[in-house]
């Protein structure tokens, strides 16, 4: 009788224990929710009544009722065509050669090590590097080839990890099926292995690729410009971006620019949620097909 009455108290300890816990998790999730709920609801009723066409087709300008994102716009879309495919060749392959071909040694795993502390450095370091390198060592000024390589260098170390967890994630029985197919290494890895790493892969190529979005500190140390009025012409052209435009309308000390910085925050998020809700489809996709 003892017995069962103490086993009862244990259950209800855990129960209870379990409660806690799950309340917890609870309230942070519904505090995260709430913030960004008001910070969203603060942005749009700030910016919502200067965000129409002429916003979208205009320059820079030094009037805030005819101030417009368009020059960032351009810029944000010229740089992010380099840093996406360039930051994912290289994020995937340097995981498939790690995972895959690497020699299972102490060097092997000083380079993930270090991949992996790099992926917490801060962004301001990595501007200075492409400022020292990119910038003056290879003279490609400011240039929006210069801005795309550098914010690559700075999402490539998440890039790298989070494709190596995903492939690790593959179960060995799937390499094996293959081989036993007569497949070779590389078959195996193209037609099993990156197939099914694809959702793993995507998870951290998107919340890297809207970091990269968002960043400012790298982009101001390689000289992106704050006002410009043309868009980019070629990889050689100045170019500025969203997030450098915003930050100076924020900085200004008219009240009608903190609307303007909330019209192009706006602007920001939509396409950040385009960007997030194509890749998260592609994702899906493969999901339910692997």
């Amino acid at each position: 009788m003892k017995l069962v009455e103490k086993n009862n108290s244990r259950i209800n300890k855990r129960l209870l224990l379990n409660s806690v816990v799950k309340g917890l998790f609870f309230l942070a999730t519904f505090f995260g929710i709430v913030v960004l709920a008001i910070l969203v609801m603060r942005i749009v009723s700030q910016g919502a009544a200067y965000l129409d066409w002429d916003f979208l087709s205009n320059y820079a300008s030094r009037r805030p009722e005819d101030a417009g994102i368009k020059a960032a716009i351009y810029g944000t879309v010229w740089i992010m065509a380099i840093i996406a495919p360039l930051s994912l060749l290289l994020g995937v392959g340097t995981a498939i050669y790690l995972e895959e071909y690497a020699p299972d040694n102490k060097f092997t795993h000083f380079i993930e090590l270090n991949i992996s502390n790099l992926s917490g450095v801060p962004s301001i370091v990595f501007g200075l590097l492409g400022l020292t390198v990119f910038v003056r060592l290879l003279e490609m000024g400011r240039s929006v080839l210069a801005g795309g390589l550098t914010m690559s260098l700075m999402i490539l170390p998440v890039i790298v990890v989070s494709s190596q967890e995903a492939i690790r994630a593959i179960p060995r029985e799937q390499y094996e099926a293959s081989y036993a197919m007569g497949a070779t290494k590389w078959q195996t890895i193209r037609t099993v292995v990156l197939p099914a790493a694809v959702p793993g892969i995507l998870t951290g190529s998107i919340l890297a690729l809207s970091r990269a979005v968002g960043e400012t500190a790298p982009l101001l140390m390689i000289g992106a410009m704050t006002f410009i009025a043309y868009i980019p012409e070629s990889i050689w052209s100045g170019f500025t971006a969203m997030p450098i435009q915003i930050f100076n309308w924020a900085g200004r000390p008219q009240e009608e620019f903190q609307a303007v910085a909330a019209a192009g925050s706006i602007v920001l998020m939509l396409m950040l949620v385009i960007m997030n809700s194509l890749a998260i489809y592609i994702r899906n996709k493969f999901s339910k097909r692997y």
